[in-house]
């Protein structure tokens, strides 16, 4: 996969999250909305990132008294991509 994608994101502050995975490595990783200095800095600690590795330090992370976060968010949208193409899907 290696086109640009945008995703909607649920429950932050954050509105939508988008990157290009190539090379099964994040590129480009861009939050609309929400938090603009943690998430300009998390997008460019992701930057070349492996994918798997990026879900398994995201996913579970929570903000304030919400049960997910953008970077949880983030995690869900790459889990949920990374099983389509191992499905053979998109």
């Amino acid at each position: 996969m290696t086109k640009d994608m945008n995703h909607e994101l649920e429950g932050v502050c954050a509105k939508s999250v988008s990157f290009r995975v190539a090379g099964g490595k994040l590129k480009g990783v861009k939050f609309y909305k929400g938090c603009p200095g943690n998430l300009r800095a998390m997008a460019l600690l992701l930057e070349g990132m492996p994918v798997k590795e990026a879900v398994r330090k995201l996913k579970g992370i929570k903000c304030g008294g919400k049960k997910t976060s953008c970077s949880d968010q983030l995690a869900r949208v790459l889990e949920k991509l990374a099983a389509e193409v191992n499905k053979g899907g998109k």
